[in-house]
């Protein structure tokens, strides 16, 4: 699997983290995937509409000879959707061998930390669907919701049919 994504500069920084995370932004929430799931970040791409798709089908893309669909998080989280500004993203993700792109806000960084050092998600946290995060980091001064991408693909395939 071919990536574009910028290794970690500081090997040392890594020393007992065992996961590796893509953190980015959705409206005001902070979101990150396994980057492991994440094959490559890009800009925006040109999209063709696909008739009759759910709402949160933006379209779909060639991306090097296989076509893939570009699904908006805003619509499938819940949260206000904005027009595409400059620092706007694709996540291309490889989820159980099927491919589609996540288009986020603005892709943040890519952190080291320890599951143990995720937790589950509060029982008060809003903004989010609880079922769709897998775990919390608490970051300095924000927290960090991991997307569960199994429960993410359930919620597309309930409110795609």
């Amino acid at each position: 699997m071919s990536t574009n994504l910028e290794p970690i500069e500081n090997p040392a920084d890594c020393e007992g983290a065992d996961l590796q995370l893509v953190t980015f932004e959705v409206g005001e929430a902070t979101l990150s995937l396994e980057i492991s799931s994440v094959q490559e970040i890009n800009r925006n791409m040109q999209l063709t509409a696909v008739p009759h798709a759910p709402p949160f089908v933006r379209g779909v893309t060639n991306l090097r000879g296989e076509v893939v669909s570009i699904l908006d998080i805003h619509i499938i989280l819940g949260i206000p959707s904005v027009e595409t500004g400059p620092a706007s993203r694709n996540l291309i993700v490889n989820h159980n061998d099927d491919m589609f792109g996540l288009r986020v806000d603005r892709v943040s960084d890519i952190m080291s930390v320890r599951s143990s050092d995720l937790t589950m998600p509060p029982s008060n946290l809003q903004g989010v669907p609880k079922k769709l995060i897998q775990g919390v980091y608490q970051a300095e001064d924000h927290l960090i919701l991991q997307l569960d991408l199994n429960e993410l693909m359930k919620c597309c395939y309930e409110t795609g049919t």
